[in-house]
């Protein structure tokens, strides 16, 4: 299909006179009076759930779409975030929910280009759960830890009945201050900014799906998982100014510059030729019928960075270990307001939309 198709509400010729009311759909129920795995996917119904059930009862404000929350205290810009890992198995190719759940807060403050500094850590353990499981989680999280420069100072530790959990769920949260000058945020995103991703996406969604249904791909695909604040500090150095920073975490690519497109009210057009996607994992995806801009990732960035310092940006990210392929892979447009779209490899254009769930669940 080569044109750009509206789909909104007000625009449904191409169905009229059909009759919908006997119609099923696998997708879950937007509606529905209980909460539903897609609740937790990072998609349409997650930010439905937050906005319309968790905003209003806690007092929050709706639309900040950012990884941490960014707040003065003493005179002190400090990013908090605060993120659960209920990854399954707990144990994948390069890594564990033990590394996720650093790495995981690590680069949510990196996003708002915060230094990170401090995590808590707090475990739901299910009875009856080995301990020498629980140790080698704590082992590799505390690794992770010391690796990416940061302290575990504070915790909890809850036991829930045999059969009332998944083994070990971790919730970390972080603090870090925010650089003089920085103001990275979703909202920021402006017509022209060219869009960077740091490398290859996709990689550890299928890594996670690999190990849990028994599947092989010729080769094992191992977790991108990594903490990411020295890249950010490398691009930060070469351009304070940058607009946006996300790690494309659940609901992959795709979902993560819906949001930002939504937030900033622009226009995303990519160029799908661009965008990388290693050959295992588009095997992978091509074999399992996914779409690897969905597939999440958890050792990758993408920037919405001004034209001007784009180039001195990616020089930038290609000289570090952690930006080494990285690739612009698309733009911002005063088109389209809120959506973004992809040329493809056959000249047509696609809607890249906002999905209801998640591909992959329990990846994160």
């Amino acid at each position: 299909m080569s044109e750009l198709i509206n789909i909104g509400p007000t625009n449904l010729s191409a169905g009229a006179g059909l009759d919908f009311e006997g119609w099923t759909c696998p997708l879950p129920l937007r509606d529905s009076p209980n909460i539903l795995m897609g609740h937790g996917g990072g998609g349409q119904m997650s930010a439905e759930l937050i906005d319309h059930l968790f905003i209003p009862a806690l007092g929050g404000r709706a639309g900040a779409e950012s990884d941490s929350a960014v707040v003065e205290l003493g005179g002190v810009r400090l990013a908090f975030s605060t993120d659960t890992f209920v990854v399954r198995p707990l144990f994948f190719p390069g890594g564990s929910i033990g590394h996720l759940a650093i790495n995981g807060t690590v680069n949510d403050l990196a996003m708002s280009g915060a230094v990170p500094s401090y995590l808590s850590a707090g475990f739901v353990l299910e009875e009856g759960t080995e301990l020498s499981v629980v140790g080698r989680i704590a082992q590799d999280m505390g690794d992770a830890a010391r690796a990416a420069g940061v302290s575990v100072v504070t915790g909890d530790t809850k036991v829930v009945d045999a059969g009332h959990g998944d083994q070990v769920y971790v919730n970390t949260a972080g603090v870090g201050v925010v650089p003089e000058g920085v103001d990275i945020r979703p909202d920021r995103a402006a017509i022209d900014d060219v869009i960077i991703v740091s490398g290859p996406i996709g990689v550890h969604g299928i890594a996670i799906m690999s190990v849990r249904e028994g599947l092989e791909f010729g080769t094992q695909m191992k977790t991108d998982s990594a903490a990411l604040h020295p890249l950010v500090a490398e691009m930060i150095k070469v351009c304070p100014d940058l607009h946006v920073l996300r790690d494309p975490t659940r609901g992959g690519l795709g979902t993560s510059l819906n949001e930002i497109a939504r937030t900033a009210g622009v226009g995303v057009r990519l160029v799908e030729r661009s965008i990388p996607v290693p050959p295992d994992v588009a095997n992978a995806c091509a074999m399992l019928g996914l779409d690897p801009l969905y597939v999440a990732n958890e050792g990758k960035l993408v920037a919405f960075v001004p034209r001007e310092h784009a180039d001195e940006v990616l020089a930038a990210m290609r000289a570090h270990p952690l930006g080494g392929g990285a690739a612009i892979i698309g733009e911002c447009v005063s088109e389209h307001p809120g959506i973004v779209v992809t040329t493809t490899t056959f000249g047509g254009t696609r809607v890249v939309d906002m999905p209801l769930g998640e591909q992959l669940p329990r990846i994160c």
